[in-house]
């Protein structure tokens, strides 16, 4: 199983909203095998290891060794489908 890891500012609405929306994008192409996890903005770095994508509803100051999507497309529905794909190849 991959893990994908969302974060917001909070990690409490926004996070949850949008791990929401890409859990069920995921299984609607029954991609099963990706687990979407909120996390608090301060730990991210502790789970970046751990996870196959991180999904960014803040800007990312810092690099990561993973890929950084963008979470406000899932919010606003632009690129969104541009930015499920790079979840999908992360995780193969």
């Amino acid at each position: 199983m991959k893990k994908v890891i969302v974060a917001c500012g909070s990690g409490v609405a926004t996070s949850q909203t949008v791990a929401s929306k890409v859990t069920r994008l995921l299984k609607e192409r029954n991609l099963d095998d990706i687990k979407v996890e909120v996390v608090d903005l301060k730990s991210v770095d502790s789970h970046i290891k751990s996870s196959a994508a991180y999904i960014a509803i803040t800007k990312v100051e810092k690099q990561y060794s993973i890929p950084v999507i963008n979470g406000i497309a899932f919010l606003t529905g632009i690129n969104m489908e541009a930015e499920l794909q790079k979840i999908i190849d992360a995780c193969k």
